[in-house]
């Protein structure tokens, strides 16, 4: 088991595979992610590696945490997240950087953040409620949930009853994305699909539980010193990489296949990105 990362979530794009079918991926940045401290089995009873992200003022770090991280030698971080390891191999040193590289294209991670607050919601938009009907003695009362009450035994609402509260802004942990592409040179790993959280929110990133590692993978991490040993092979910009590309699945019927292509070629007549003459009045 390795450590995984402290990102921030940068906003979503689309890259583009070598057959010119788009993949919308979100885009995840590296800031300053250091080992503040490891844990170990003899002193702690487990062992982790301790991680920290982003720049914090002097102010916002209270004294505590501002001793430790000069303890580490590192700067006031903004997150600080704990990342467990199954034994002594797993630990990283303190104060190393942790770049992209860590993560390799195709390989599947777990993802975990905060959803985006709604605020306060009724039942209509927190729970998928119907309503009530718009017409024959419901008045100005059409969104609302309902009765909540009973009888008088047990004389009373039930907790975790489906009402109108507080919406969203819990962790939640969205599992197996796949990693298309990383840029070590700028600290950025691209996703495909969406991740929980809104913009400029803090997400932990590790390797996916319910899937094994693929080979190639760099253990324990990949740090800033060891980047150029395990770097990959940048894609073309806007390309994903290859390992992560996919083909068009074979069982898509032909009719299908045949749109697809249509699709594809359309626009590649010439340079410029538009069809010729010639090839529009053959269509």
């Amino acid at each position: 088991m390795r450590t995984g990362v402290i990102a921030k979530k940068v906003g979503m794009t689309r890259l583009f595979q070598e057959d010119g079918r788009h993949v919308p991926v979100t885009v995840l940045s590296l800031e300053g992610c250091q080992v503040t401290g490891n844990r170990t089995a003899e002193r702690d009873g487990y062992w982790s590696v301790q991680l920290g992200a982003g720049d914090a003022k002097h102010k916002n770090v209270n004294k505590p945490q501002r001793e430790a991280f000069a303890k580490a030698e590192v700067g006031l971080k903004k997150k600080v997240a704990e990342f467990r390891v199954d034994n002594e191999e797993g630990l990283l040193p303190v104060g190393a950087t942790i770049t992209a590289d860590h993560f390799i294209a195709g390989q599947k991670v777990d993802i975990t953040g905060h959803t985006v607050g709604k605020g306060f919601a009724g039942a209509m938009k927190r729970w998928g409620f119907g309503g009530l009907r718009a017409t024959h003695g419901v008045s100005i009362s059409h969104r609302s949930h309902g009765s909540t009450g009973n009888r008088q035994d047990p004389g009373k609402v039930f907790k975790n009853k489906k009402m109108a509260g507080h919406m969203g802004d819990r962790q939640r942990t969205q599992q197996n994305l796949e990693v298309v592409r990383t840029d070590a040179a700028r600290g950025l790993i691209f996703v495909k699909g969406s991740v929980p959280g809104s913009k400029n929110g803090w997400l932990l990133v590790k390797d996916a539980v319910k899937l094994p590692l693929p080979e190639g993978v760099p253990f324990p991490g990949a740090m800033r010193r060891n980047a150029d040993e395990t770097a990959t092979e940048d894609a073309a910009p806007g390309l994903v990489e290859s390992a992560a590309e996919h083909e068009v699945k074979p069982e898509v019927d032909a009719a299908t296949q045949e749109k697809l292509a249509a699709e594809q070629d359309s626009g590649a007549g010439t340079e410029g990105g538009t069809p010729a003459a010639d090839e529009s009045k053959e269509d």
